[in-house]
This record gives C-alpha cells, sequence and structure tokens, in this order.
C-alpha cells in the first residue's frame, strides 16, 4: 500500500436522478479517505466547492425511498462545464468520481477531465459511455457469447414484445442507474404505465426478459474479481431503487451461499464484461442465476454505489479490503492509470 497523502477531490450531486444516491456515496468516501489521512475536498458538480458548513452537512445524507423527480432535477443550476475553473478541482492529485447517473457516468464530466490531463477514478470516457447505454452493452454481450436476456427497444408493438420478450418482464429507461424508472410487468394490461414511467426518465426504453431465478452481484478491482454476492428479495419483487438504498429492505449475503463452481463462473463473466465494455479501476456486474443453473449477465455499472447498504464495498469487504482502503486503491489506481497514459 502506498504511503504517501493526497489532496483528493470528491465529485458528486449533480443534476441526475441519483443524485441523492451520489451524495450518500461521497459522504461515506469522504470520511473514509479522511479517517486514513487525506486532505478532502468535496465539490457539487451542481453548485461548485462545498463551504465548510455545506461539507459537514452532506457527511449526514441519507437517500430518500423514491428518486426524485425529472422536473426537479431540471431546475439545478449545474456548474459541471465550469469545473476546472475551481483551483480546489485543478490542484488535487486525483478526482474521486462519486457521482451517479446522467453526466458523470456517460462519459462526459470523464471526457473533460482528459481533456484536462487530469487523473480521476473508474472508467474512461469511451467505457463509461457504452455500459450506460443498455441496448449497446447487450448487443456487445450477445456478439462475444455472454448469456443476457432477450430484450427489444420500444417502439414495438404487443405481438414482438409477447414473441420476443415475453411475460414477465422488465422495462426500464435505456440509459439509467439505479434500477431508476423500472418496473416488473407480468400481464400485458400492465405494460403500458410502466413504459409512461420509463419514459419519464429517458427518451429509449427497453423491454427485457425477466430471468426467475436469484440475484447476484460482483465486483471486479483491477484486474481481480471480488467475492460473490446474493441479494435476497421478496418472491415476485425486483432489486430495485427502494431496495438499494434503504437498510432493511432487502438481505445481503457475501460471499453467495453456491458451489465453487458457481462464485467462479460468476467472477468469470463479471471480469469478461469489465474487459469486453474497456472499463478501468472498479466496476460491478449484475447477474440472475436460473433454476436450470444458468447464469445471465444484466449489466455493468462503472460507478457502483458506494453508500452504506452499496454492494461493492460488501463485495470487498468480504474479500478482505476494508472500506477505506478500497477507497485508497480506487485513488492509487487511477493515479498509475494516469502516469501509464501520459
Amino acid at each position: 500500500m502506498h504511503d504517501s497523502k493526497l489532496t483528493i477531490a470528491v465529485l458528486f450531486g449533480g443534476t441526475s436522478e441519483e443524485r441523492e444516491v451520489s451524495i450518500s456515496s461521497a459522504a461515506q468516501v469522504i470520511k473514509a479517505l479522511r479517517s486514513v489521512g487525506h486532505s478532502v475536498v468535496a465539490i457539487d458538480t451542481a453548485f461548485g466547492p462545498l463551504s465548510p458548513e455545506e461539507d459537514a452537512r452532506i457527511l449526514t445524507s441519507s437517500v430518500n425511498d423514491t428518486p426524485p423527480p425529472p422536473n426537479v432535477m431540471a431546475q439545478l443550476p449545474s456548474a459541471a462545464f465550469d469545473l476546472l475553473r475551481f483551483r480546489e478541482l485543478t490542484d488535487a492529485d486525483v478526482v474521486f468520481l462519486a457521482l451517479h447517473g446522467g453526466t458523470g457516468e456517460d462519459g462526459t464530466i470523464q471526457a473533460m477531465l482528459d481533456m484536462a490531463g487530469m487523473p480521476y477514478t473508474g472508467s474512461g470516457h469511451v467505457g463509461s459511455a457504452i455500459a450506460m447505454n443498455k441496448n449497446v452493452t447487450k448487443r456487445l454481450f450477445s456478439a462475444c457469447g455472454i448469456r443476457t436476456p432477450r430484450w427489444l427497444m420500444l417502439p414495438g408493438d404487443a405481438d414482438d414484445i409477447r414473441w420476443r420478450v415475453g411475460y414477465p418482464l422488465i422495462v426500464k429507461p435505456n440509459r439509467q442507474g439505479s434500477t431508476v424508472g423500472l418496473s416488473l410487468v407480468r400481464a400485458p394490461e400492465a405494460l403500458e404505465d410502466a413504459v409512461n414511467l420509463a419514459r419519464r426518465f429517458d427518451t429509449q426504453v427497453m423491454v427485457e426478459q425477466f430471468i426467475e431465478g436469484r440475484e447476484l452481484t460482483v465486483g471486479v478491482l483491477g484486474a481481480h474479481a471480488l467475492s460473490v454476492g446474493e441479494i435476497f428479495v421478496k418472491a415476485g419483487e425486483v432489486f430495485d431503487y427502494r431496495s438499494k438504498y434503504q437498510a432493511g429492505h432487502v438481505l445481503e449475503k457475501f460471499p453467495a451461499d453456491l458451489p465453487a463452481d458457481t462464485l467462479e463462473a460468476a467472477q468469470r463473466i463479471a471480469l469478461r464484461a469489465h474487459a469486453l465494455l474497456e472499463l478501468d479501476g472498479y466496476s460491478r456486474t449484475d447477474l440472475r442465476l436460473d433454476a436450470q443453473g444458468n447464469l445471465w449477465c444484466l449489466e455493468v455499472n462503472t460507478l457502483p454505489g458506494m453508500t452504506a447498504t452499496s454492494l461493492l464495498p460488501q463485495s470487498a469487504a468480504a474479500s478482505g479490503i476494508q472500506f477505506s482502503k478500497l477507497c485508497e486503491q480506487i485513488c492509487f489506481a487511477a493515479i498509475n492509470r494516469h502516469k501509464v497514459l501520459a
């Protein structure tokens, strides 16, 4: 482990529907990095660097059980494209991206930092853009032999949906995270409401086969797959926004109680997906395990949550990596990658 102490700018907040999740992630990351001696400045991409009072306030933030509506987010200011005028950012040794969704996860902020020559955590702008688009991601999975549920993009007629996807099915925005706007639809009469919900968050809507089975997740850190976890939700439900960010709504077990060959297969898929999408640093892959023992890759998260209930920190902890060390490793990996690319 590196002994040097860093000046770290944590970017968070912004104007996406995952703003509250981002604030909560940032609070945990800031506390962890400060606890091991690093100097940390918090910068909200909606408002800019925080005052000491604002800094103290976000450290006690929490996530509501529903995401804020898009019209509320649209009213927020945005300092995202003026960030480079802030010395608090440009003087930092590394930028820790605690952003989720929107320009923070789709490669936009990453491209800006690339052009400025600044090291930042997580994947580059190309991999971030690919992974944020579920349709493109699934096309790559299918082309490269990674099993993924059947899907189609709307508009599509009722026969297409019934024969190509089938019920039950998942309806979700194509370019959102944290299951924002996602619905489980078991009958055709519920489809319209689910599509309308998804369209509140994205003009592109995906309809995807629902795989009955067990919900698994695998973290990747550098070149290594972390512990495989299982998420237990109530029968007939999905791991949605509320479940992800409200403690006590679901149970999670790391490592998952599965045969060693299944755990290893899940880890191999996570590593393959991470490499296929040209990701860097860290990621989290979500899968389903059906009754026949088949693993289905759902999606890959390039900036997974870092909240108290988030899955990547749990996956790392089960692999023997404490949260503060996880945050440090992510930062030092970003600096080392930047040196190689410079």
